[in-house]
């Protein structure tokens, strides 16, 4: 169908159309592509800008670098330059080695060893200059082969850590090589010029040598002194004693007992002043043995009682019951270590008591015990700012109250000092004007084995009174009493202990000088009143007093105060067990006796070799009362040929003696005794008193050791302890008897 005109222009006209909308819409595209390019085109302007920004920065940032390595490079080599000249200015020497021992550099100190050598030089192996120093008699290598020490050389020199080395040179000098290999091989070598050193040492081995001869020298010199003060001091001393026995007036009797007051007070100076040369010059030296802890204490309150007796005052001793007694250490200086505290108490306390106080922790996996012993007084105290005080040489407190007591100022200075030099420690607590206590710890070992035990008396000794008028004393023996298993009662007077008899009580342990009335009369009374089967143990300072009392019969025992504990137990499983004794007397001596002439008891022999006349009287009067035959002889020949001629039981033996001393002729006598079954007791008597000595004397046969001046009660006792079987005996009134 043919088309319109009209339909033909409508149609043209919706192209038209259709081609103005297409048109519109790129028109629009490219527009919107115009836009995005435009934004990207400021985009990347921007970013290009910024790039232009940051190579700026960089390129500043690089010159930056530039500039700070070349300040860091003109710094190193400042440095370098500065610690080279610092290495060149020191006056040991300083080389470095590379990983191949080849010589990098080194100082001009170093070099100089090698002067006129051109070849030491950076480059050198450390071969070739140990070839230099010995090849060129540098090094001075004594007896040992060149080759042998080149050989020991390298091979410290490959270590990784080489020790240092001393070599000398051949000027004298003495060069300390020290070296440091670091972790890429490379080495550091120091040569250290120790030249002034070793002369410093070589000076003060000079010094060290003749400060030792000095100290041998006044080792000697206080030996010597020893000996020499104390053989007079042995005539003064004895012969006073020997005086006091004489009748004396009031006046007499004064006068003799300041002069052995005087004595026995310069013999504590000399011995203090001995054994504090010995502290100081560390020639004071421990012997450990084993040893009973409880009967040292005991013998050293044995020792003070007369001094405390005498001042009315009262010594208890409050021993642990399960605390082991035996111990291994050096009973000498234990001995004297408790000497010095508890005489101390004593010497400061006026009225009251003293009491040793022992205690300690027993550790079986190390077989030892922490012991902690402490001595209480109601003395006059020591200030708070005074206790360091005392511990110095030679100091006392400068006080009204203590100038009228004397001594060295010693004593506790050696008393810290051997409680230091056992590993332990001494403290005090004090409280002016009502008393002090000094008390140390050591810890030592135990002997091995049994130890004293406590008795099993529960059921044999159930019900015990105690009558003691000293409330520490009797809070002791309650304490003790109970932990046996017994029901304690306290008693302060025999009037409360009548009151607390009973059908059930199985022990009267009494004060013996009771307040109201002594043990013996409240033993008569408790008799009189029907009380005639209970065991009565009476306890006393001075048992001799009450055997000498008929009415002694009347008790079952006597125990001496402070009481042993093996002598109270002794006691009471006597009257556990319902056996009533009186003390066992002494054993007797084990030696054979010599057979009686004629079937008549002969006299004990003694013989005495003493060289001087003064001591020779001592002891010819120290010994006049007892029945002995006595042999006095002025030389160690001489006690020689008494001993064949004289055949005695016993010989005291002086040491020091013309012609032969004592140990010559101690080693002679014991030569004659060889074979025969027979050996004569002999009994040192020396006034040598020096660390060592008795060990000495002891060891070429002599039995016992007394040091002058001599005492009668200690010289009779040893003859005593001494006297054999089929002889009279010793003590006249004992033979009169028999």
């Amino acid at each position: 169908m043919t088309m319109s005109l009209a339909e033909k222009l409508a149609q043209e006209r919706r192209a038209r159309l259709a081609a103005e909308r297409m048109l519109a819409l790129k028109q629009a595209e490219l527009s919107s592509a115009n836009r995005k390019l435009g934004e990207y085109a400021m985009t990347l302007t921007r970013r290009i800008g910024e790039t232009q920004a940051e190579v700026e920065t960089v390129r500043g940032e690089n010159e930056k670098v530039k500039s700070d390595l070349t300040i860091a490079q003109a710094k190193i080599e400042v440095a370098e330059r500065r610690l080279w000249h610092s290495i060149q200015t020191i006056q040991d020497g300083f080389a470095f080695f590379d990983g191949n021992d080849h010589l990098i550099s080194a100082n001009t100190a170093y070099l100089s060893v090698f002067e006129g050598l051109d070849e030491v030089a950076p480059g050198i192996s450390y071969q070739r200059i140990l070839d230099l120093l010995t090849n060129e008699g540098i090094i001075d290598i004594g007896d040992e082969p060149a080759e042998a020490w080149k050989a020991r050389m390298l091979r410290r020199w490959a270590r990784m850590n080489p020790p240092p080395e001393v070599i000398q040179l051949w000027n004298g000098q003495y060069i300390k090589l020290i070296d440091q290999r670091g972790q890429g091989g490379d080495v550091v070598s120091l040569a250290l010029n120790i030249t002034a050193s070793v002369q410093h040492e070589a000076q003060l081995q000079a010094a060290r040598k003749k400060a030792e001869a000095a100290n041998r020298a006044k080792s000697a010199f206080l030996a010597n002194m020893s000996h020499e003060i104390r053989t007079p001091m042995n005539g003064i001393v004895g012969m006073t004693d020997l005086l006091s026995e004489t009748q004396l007036n009031d006046e007499q009797r004064l006068y003799v007992d300041t002069i052995r007051a005087s004595g026995e007070a310069l013999l504590v100076i000399i011995n203090d002043v001995l054994d504090y040369s010995k502290i100081e010059a560390d020639k004071l030296v421990l012997h450990p043995e084993e040893f009973d802890l409880e009967r040292c204490i005991n013998e050293v309150v044995m020792l003070l009682q007369p001094s405390a007796r005498d001042k009315g005052l009262t010594l208890l001793v409050d021993y642990d019951l399960f605390l082991p007694t035996l111990f291994v250490g050096d009973p000498g200086r234990v001995r004297q270590i408790l000497t010095n505290l508890v005489g101390n108490a004593v010497k400061f306390t006026l009225h009251g008591h003293v009491l040793i106080r022992v205690t300690g922790v027993p550790d079986e996996s190390r077989n030892d015990c922490d012991i902690h012993i402490a001595i209480e007084d109601t003395g006059i105290g020591i200030p708070p700012d005074k206790i360091d005080h005392i511990f110095g040489e030679f100091n006392q407190i400068d006080d009204k109250k203590t100038r009228q007591f004397d001594g060295t100022g010693l004593g506790l200075s050696i008393t810290k000092r051997l409680i230091s030099l056992m590993g332990g420690t001494l403290w005090v607590d004090s409280d002016p004007g009502k008393g002090s206590c000094f008390g140390f710890r050591l810890t030592l070992p135990t002997v091995v084995g049994s130890q004293p035990a406590p008795p099993a008396l529960a059921d044999r000794l159930k019900h015990v009174i105690v009558a003691e008028d000293l409330a520490v004393n009797r809070a002791i023996l309650t304490k003790q009493l109970r932990r046996l298993g017994a029901r304690v009662a306290e008693c302060a007077t025999a009037a409360e202990a009548l009151a607390a008899m009973e059908d059930s009580v199985d022990l009267v342990l009494c004060k013996h000088d009771l307040p109201d009335m002594d043990g013996l009369q409240l033993t008569a009374t408790l008799r009189s009143r029907g009380w005639s089967q209970v065991p009565v143990v009476l306890m006393s300072d001075n048992p001799g007093a009450i055997h000498a009392d008929p009415n002694h019969r009347l008790i079952q025992g006597v125990v001496q105060k402070p009481i042993p504990r093996a002598e109270l137990f002794e006691r009471l499983l006597q009257v556990g067990s319902g056996v009533l004794t009186q003390p066992k007397a002494p054993a007797p001596d084990p030696r054979p006796s010599r057979p009686a002439v004629g079937g008549t008891l002969r006299r004990m022999r003694v013989l005495a070799a003493e060289d001087n006349r003064t001591n020779q009287l001592i002891l010819s009067k120290m010994t006049k009362d007892l029945n002995i035959d006595l042999k006095l002889v002025a030389n160690g020949a001489e006690a020689v040929s008494a001993f064949v001629e004289f055949d005695p039981d016993l010989i005291f033996m002086d040491i020091s003696m013309p012609l032969m001393d004592g140990k010559q002729a101690t080693q002679e006598i014991r030569k004659r005794e060889i074979g025969t079954g027979v050996h004569v007791p002999i009994v040192a008597l020396t006034a040598h008193a020096m660390a060592g000595d008795k060990q000495n004397f002891l060891a070429v046969g002599l039995d016992h050791y007394l040091t002058k001046p001599l005492q009668k009660k200690i010289i009779c006792e040893m003859i005593q302890r001494h006297q054999p079987d089929g002889v009279q005996p010793v003590i006249v009134d004992d033979f009169a008897a028999g």
